[in-house]
């Protein structure tokens, strides 16, 4: 968890280039034991970073398209990927199995603490879920109908969505410019975050992911502005690649497509243009003395 005067090293370190993780990654996830997950696209391949590796020690040939944009873990392990008009399931090893195939990609997926799966449709303007305890292989829309708009109840190219332990959902409506929250079980949406909010928060441009600490601040990928953003108390603020302009050297990004943190609150994100995965390492979170020994965790 964070508190509002922590602040990430502004140079990044290059994790993973393109000879690792291919042509534009856009998967990325981190696991509670801080083991990494992106995929492949070029070759269709899961990477894994176990135990603190600075290389992936563990590569799953899965065999997986290039339309694989979307990658999520449970707690036990179960690996779930967003490829094309299908979402599979891995359990280490390179077979995958379909657990439901769908009209459009997934470029968003979340498991929630009830074990039902969320895909977010970005061509088809919906959010389908399905209860993974089910034999059944129909998703059922919980958010947006398949109109594009930017009416409360419509979405408009959705990208990465996170549901917390209320069951909100909160989607990254990309072509919208803003963050959505949709409470349980209601079809209409309120606009927490864009320049379409109730109360002005900060401007989005095609934001593509959204997650959630467990103070309930929102940490957000600003696709077309380059940047990551981050909320705490008192506001939004830009919390690395705040010149809002694409490029390549450590302080920059060119159209972040995902974001994760490790349990020492550091940053990772797909910095999908650039061809890489950057590293931002937490310079401070810190009240007092305290703290120090606080880890960082994300809830869901």
């Amino acid at each position: 968890m964070f508190i509002s005067n922590s602040t990430w090293n502004q140079y990044a370190m290059t994790f993973a280039d393109n000879f690792i993780v291919g042509t534009n990654p856009y998967g990325l996830y981190i696991d509670t034991n801080n083991s990494i997950y992106s995929i492949n696209r070029q070759y269709g391949r899961i990477l894994i970073w176990m135990n603190n590796s600075n290389d992936p020690n563990l590569i799953l040939y899965t065999q997986l398209s290039s339309l694989a944009v979307s990658i999520f873990v449970t707690t036990n392990g179960q690996i779930y990927v967003g490829d094309g008009n299908s979402t599979k399931s891995n359990s280490y090893s390179n077979q995958t199995i379909s657990i439901a195939n769908v009209s459009g990609s997934c470029y968003g997926l979340f498991v929630d603490i009830n074990n039902t799966l969320y895909c977010s449709m970005y061509y088809e303007d919906k959010i389908v879920k399905k209860w993974l305890n089910s034999n059944s292989s129909t998703m059922t829309t919980v958010a947006g109908n398949g109109t594009q708009g930017s009416a409360s109840n419509l979405l408009r190219g959705p990208y990465g969505i996170f549901v917390d332990t209320n069951f909100d959902l909160y989607v990254a409506d990309a072509s919208n410019n803003r963050i959505q929250l949709f409470r349980l079980g209601e079809i209409n949406g309120t606009t927490v975050v864009g320049s379409t909010s109730a109360n002005l928060t900060i401007s989005l441009n095609w934001p593509t992911n959204v997650i959630l600490d467990g103070n309930k601040y929102l940490f957000i990928a600003d696709g077309n502005n380059h940047r990551i953003i981050g909320s705490d108390e008192n506001s939004f603020r830009c919390i690395v690649a705040c010149s809002m302009s694409a490029g390549s050297t450590s302080n920059q990004l060119n159209q972040p497509r995902s974001i994760a943190f490790d349990s020492f609150g550091n940053l990772f994100v797909a910095d999908t243009s650039n061809t890489r995965i950057q590293k931002f390492r937490l310079l401070s979170n810190l009240s007092n003395s305290k703290r120090k020994n606080e880890r960082f965790h994300i809830f869901i």
